[in-house]
């Protein structure tokens, strides 16, 4: 169908501009250019690239891990009596005298090596790469010209997203940038506050401090308010720590300060600039919905920006992907939904995806010191289970403060690589079957709830438990274990199942003997190999 065509059909009443040209997407002609409104992106479709990757590893790094001590540590070190406040005294000295200006200064990142980092990445099989743009903390961590607080200027005096997106890519993988900066303006509230106690009470911490103020420092020249974004009244309850999740929705009911519209287009500039200048595959929002939506319409027009832009770099074809938090059913056809640390319990029409970390968002030096990661047979579990429900996994892989991966992160990673080597088949390029499992864990599988947050909290995966996967006429049952008795009931399979499958052959990935099996009525017995030798995370066996 042309565009000639098209229009007849269409007839004479819609503008010529929005037929000016034509993408093709999962069967449906889809009109763009896209504007920047919520009817409009819902003509997006979610790229097969995006539907076929499955697995993503995320660098969730930036100045906020130089001090080691968890996440939202910018804010932490604000909040008198916390536990990120008298670590900041301990470490630094008192937030009015040493304030988180001076932690990104004392950030270099001397150890950060991205090209060796990708190649280990590059071996679990992961199909795309994200790298943190910005985060609350409101340091660009690329070359930007709308604000002066980027790591080209303070910090380690790099392009960190520029280092990743070479390294990426030189792989073959998409690259993705995560932007997190619209919620400084209240999430560094607390940096206007001063000591209720102590020797230092009533002293203003440096989150009101300006640039005429820094003549002789090493910051002189630089504005503090552009880094704070403080020079504004508090939202209503900003004393109680919990208010800025209630506020997160930029609801004005709830007494947040809207931010002004000099912010919100500042805000745009920089995520433009970014999406220009870096051209990433994948945009991750950590907002609901849109940035500043709905007290501005900036997250707007960044996404239909991205989108037409996209367009452009690809010949044409879509090839984006923006995720988004807490969506309604007309956003989840805008973008794509991200669930953070927790997931869906059903088969999601539409692509999704589970973003969560081995440990902390930000590096902390307590969960290493007391083996606190996830396990890769942890990971390789919420992987298989995300992936039979149409979603994909966005993994963050903690770096310390100074770019290095420890030892037993590390050790994750390649536990994760040496499964994924033998057993990707069954992850990459894969889609839903008509039911994602079976086993004991779906039986009590916790609810989900707003944003995500039900990772953890149900019963754990055993080798009772399968989930499913489909490639062509192929069907893979992961076995979330090692069967005590080397055999295998898969019910689904059974002749009486409404999903019986016509089998000609089973096979257990990694294995060149094929294994026996015999389909009864009420299930699908399969006879393990008897030399099967593997980890302890679970097997794939591809039925064809």
């Amino acid at each position: 169908m042309n565009r000639r065509t098209v229009i007849k059909m269409l007839g004479t009443a819609i503008p010529t501009l929005y037929l000016s040209k034509f993408s093709h997407g999962q069967g449906n002609w889809v009109k763009v250019p896209f504007r920047p409104d919520w009817v409009s992106l819902e003509n997006y479709r979610v790229p097969d690239w995006f539907r076929d990757a499955k697995f993503g590893i995320w660098a969730h790094w930036g100045p906020q891990c130089q001090p080691e001590r968890g996440d939202w540590y910018a804010r932490g070190m604000y909040e008198e009596g916390s536990d990120q406040y008298n670590y900041h005294l301990q470490t630094y000295g008192h937030p009015s005298q040493f304030g988180f200006k001076d932690v990104i200064n004392e950030w270099k990142a001397e150890q950060w090596d991205a090209e060796q980092l990708m190649d280990l990445y590059a071996r679990t099989g992961a199909q795309y790469f994200m790298a943190l743009a910005n985060h609350h903390d409101n340091l660009d961590l690329y070359n930007s010209s709308h604000h002066q607080w980027n790591s080209t200027k303070v910090g380690p005096k790099k392009d960190i997203v520029a280092g990743w997106e070479r390294a990426a890519k030189k792989r073959g993988m998409r690259f993705g940038v995560s932007v997190h900066a619209a919620h400084a303006w209240t999430w560094y509230e607390t940096a206007q506050r001063s000591d209720k106690n102590g020797p230092r009470k009533g002293v203003p911490y440096d989150g009101k401090l300006k640039e005429s103020e820094g003549k002789g420092t090493w910051w002189q020249g630089m504005d503090p308010q552009v880094l704070y974004a403080q020079n504004h009244p508090l939202s209503k309850d900003s004393e109680d720590g919990h208010s800025i999740h209630r506020q997160w929705h930029w609801d004005v009911s709830t007494g947040v300060n809207v931010p002004t519209k000099d912010y919100c287009e500042n805000f745009r500039d920089r995520t433009v600039e970014l999406i220009d200048n870096y051209r990433p595959d994948i945009v991750y929002f950590d907002d609901t919905a849109l940035p500043l939506w709905p007290i501005s319409e900036v997250g707007l027009q960044i996404a239909a920006h991205f989108y037409n832009e996209n367009q452009k770099w690809n010949g044409g074809k879509l090839q984006a992907v923006i995720n988004g938090k807490i969506l309604d059913e007309q956003q989840r056809k805008c973008m794509v939904w991200d669930i953070e640390r927790g997931q869906s319990n059903r088969i999601e029409p539409e692509p999704w995806q589970t973003c969560t970390c081995i440990g902390a968002w930000h590096y902390d030096r307590r969960i290493y010191d007391k083996g606190l990661y996830k396990s890769a047979k942890t990971v390789i579990h919420m992987l298989v289970d995300v992936v039979s429900k149409n979603g994909n996994l966005l993994l963050s892989v903690p770096l310390r403060g100074d770019g290095s991966l420890d030892d037993k992160a590390r050790r994750v990673v390649e536990g994760i690589a040496d499964w994924m080597q033998v057993n990707s088949e069954a992850i990459i390029g894969s889609r839903p079957w008509h039911v994602f499992g079976e086993g004991p864990a779906q039986e009590d599988a916790p609810e989900l709830k707003a944003q995500g947050f039900n990772e953890g909290k149900g019963k754990p995966f055993t080798a009772d438990d399968i989930r499913f996967t489909t490639k062509g006429k192929d069907l893979f049952a992961t076995v979330l274990g090692i069967p005590d008795n080397n055999t295998v009931t898969i019910k689904s399979l059974g002749k009486a199942s409404s999903m019986k499958k016509n089998i000609k052959s089973v096979q257990v990935l990694g294995l060149k003997e094929n294994a026996s099996f015999a389909q009864h009525e009420e299930y699908l017995h399969v006879t393990l190999p008897k030399d099967l030798t593997t980890n302890d995370i679970g097997i794939v066996i591809k039925i064809t």
